[in-house]
């Protein structure tokens, strides 16, 4: 077996590189900008050279490397086809043959949605460890999410699987989600979602909360005060808890997975916002999926890179 492999973490700013022993160890990491100009047709030259540049810089023969995993922000299907990548200017094309002609001598390229490369990341070297199953879900700006069946990333025929963020849980809602539906989970249970949420339920009630004293607040107040027993804080997180598991026991009717993996901003409050989701994930729930565990994701930023070298050093 080969020595090393690298994974890539392709974002709209950074591209974020790490270099693995086959044995999961992060030797070393780094990161570049992301070169957007003229359609993103830098992206991939520049990551050829960091990566021509380091292994120089740290003697490491292409000879040891096993290849090279990235994860993109955007569907890709299992052949390394990107189908269409807004932020970065992409349309659609093959990774791997582009990759190839930028890098031969590290020959084995695959690519995938960083959410699903994050989620096999967390399975491989973070909080799921030691389960063969996960369906990660990322609570930032938006609600991402990642699936990975026995070790393996699904994909989906179109490289959307795991789009959890655009799950339809309240068909009721007027107002548009930025993916163009309306009632898309992420509306909700967001960042950005739960502070909307937040300013609806304090609109129609007159009860006394802190949150009304504040001139901005984010999902980490809302939580902060719900830990401390606040009763409107509680009442918003409960609602948010109730959006998350429902959405959460429809994937579980439809993957079953061995534990569910909560990353991203929101996920830092930690027991509250578990506690939040299995009240009403476990009344949800299909009964054979009721015991399903929840747990945090525990490589943060890394979980990307973890992933994209996972993708090549599997068992």
């Amino acid at each position: 077996m080969k020595k090393y492999a690298f994974g890539v973490d392709l974002g709209g700013t950074t591209v974020k590189i790490g270099l693995f022993q086959n044995d999961g160890i992060l030797v070393e990491k780094w990161e570049i900008p992301t070169d957007t100009t003229d359609g993103g047709e830098n992206i991939l030259p520049d990551i050829a050279w960091s990566l021509k540049e380091q292994m120089e810089r740290i003697g490491v023969s292409s000879e040891d490397v096993a290849g090279l995993g990235i994860g993109v922000p955007g569907p890709v299907d299992e052949e390394t086809v990107v189908h269409r990548c807004v932020n970065l200017g992409w349309g659609v094309f093959s990774i791997r043959e582009r990759m190839n002609g930028f890098l031969p001598e590290i020959p084995q390229v695959m690519a995938g949605n960083d959410a699903n490369l994050a989620a096999l990341g967390e399975l491989w070297q973070g909080g799921g460890k030691g389960y063969k199953s996960a369906v990660l879900i990322t609570l930032g700006t938006g609600v991402g999410g990642g699936v990975v069946l026995g070790g393996r990333v699904v994909a989906g025929c179109n490289g959307g699987a795991g789009e959890v963020g655009h799950m339809t849980v309240n068909v009721h809602e007027t107002e548009q989600c930025t993916c163009g539906k309306y009632g898309c989970l992420e509306q909700y249970a967001s960042a950005n979602g739960i502070v909307r949420l937040a300013r609806r339920i304090l609109a129609k009630s007159e009860k006394p909360s802190a949150l009304r004293t504040m001139e901005r607040f984010a999902s980490k107040e809302i939580c902060d005060l719900a830990r401390d027993g606040e009763y409107m804080s509680k009442m918003i997180l409960d609602c948010w808890g109730s959006y998350m598991g429902r959405a959460m026991s429809y994937v579980s009717c439809t993957i079953d997975p061995d534990v569910f993996i909560l990353g991203g901003g929101m996920s830092r409050a930690g027991d509250v916002v578990i506690d939040a989701i299995l009240r009403y994930y476990q009344g949800f729930a299909f009964h054979v999926s009721q015991g399903t565990g929840v747990v945090l994701a525990q490589l943060g930023n890394d979980a990307g890179i973890y992933g994209g070298a996972r993708m090549i050093l599997t068992d």
